[in-house]
C-alpha cells in the first residue's frame, strides 16, 4: 500500500509561504504542519515544539549522525534547520498528511527521496515586493535581510524544478491555488491506496 503524500512548500523568505500554509491548514483538516528542528535560539514568543524543536548544535550533530533527519540545511545565519523523520511519523500516526515548509535544498532532497512527494514553489510577484515584505517584517538585522535577499534572487531561478509554482500576488487566490494542489494530491493518493 502506498504511503500518503508529503506536501512540500518552498520558496524565498518573504514570499508569503507561512500565510498560505496557515490558511490551507485551516481549510484542510487532514493536513498537519511538520515542526522543524533548529539550532537557532528560541525567541521569547516561541514555544518548543510549536514553532520549532529547539536543539543544541551537539544534539543536532548526533541526530545527523544517526540518520534521524529526513533533510537538513545550514542557513545563511549559520544556524541549522531540519525535518526529523520522527515528526513525519508522528503526523502519519495521527492519520494526517505532513506539510513541510522547507528551504530549496531540503525541498529538492525530499522531492528526490520521498516517493509521491508533491512540491510547491511560492514566490512574490516581483523582487521589489519580496524586498519590501522582508524589510517590513524586520525580524532580522539589515545585514541578514541583505543576505536573505541575495539568497532569494538565486532561489527564484530554481522555481521550475518543482511540481507547482504559485505567485503570491493575491493572498486569497494563492491560497485557493495551494488548496487545489493539496486536495488533488490527497484525492490521487486516496485513489492509489484503495486500488487493489
Amino acid at each position: 500500500m502506498a504511503e500518503p503524500p508529503v506536501v512540500v512548500v518552498t520558496g524565498p523568505s518573504g514570499a508569503g509561504k507561512g500565510t498560505l500554509e496557515r490558511a490551507v491548514l485551516d481549510r484542510i483538516p487532514q493536513l498537519a504542519l511538520a515542526v522543524s528542528a533548529t539550532t537557532r535560539p528560541r525567541r521569547a514568543s516561541e514555544e518548543n515544539g510549536r514553532e520549532y524543536w529547539f536543539i543544541s548544535d551537539e544534539d543536532f550533530d548526533e541526530r545527523v549522525g544517526r540518520g534521524d533527519f529526513l533533510e537538513w540545511v545550514s542557513y545563511v545565519s549559520g544556524h541549522r534547520y531540519g525535518t526529523l523523520r520522527s515528526e513525519i511519523d508522528r503526523i502519519r500516526e495521527l492519520g494526517k498528511v505532513p506539510l513541510l515548509d522547507l528551504e530549496i535544498e531540503g525541498a529538492r532532497h525530499v522531492r528526490d527521496t520521498v516517493p509521491g512527494a508533491v512540491t510547491v514553489f511560492v514566490d512574490a510577484p516581483s523582487f521589489a515586493e519580496l524586498e519590501r515584505r522582508l524589510r517590513e517584517r524586520a525580524t532580522e538585522s539589515s545585514g541578514e535581510i541583505d543576505e536573505r535577499l541575495e539568497l532569494a534572487r538565486e532561489q527564484q531561478t530554481h522555481a521550475d524544478e518543482f511540481d507547482h509554482v504559485i505567485v503570491n500576488d493575491d493572498v486569497e487566490r494563492a491560497v485557493g491555488e495551494l488548496e487545489s494542489i493539496v486536495r488533488a494530491a490527497l484525492d490521487s493518493s486516496a485513489a492509489t491506496m484503495t486500488r487493489p
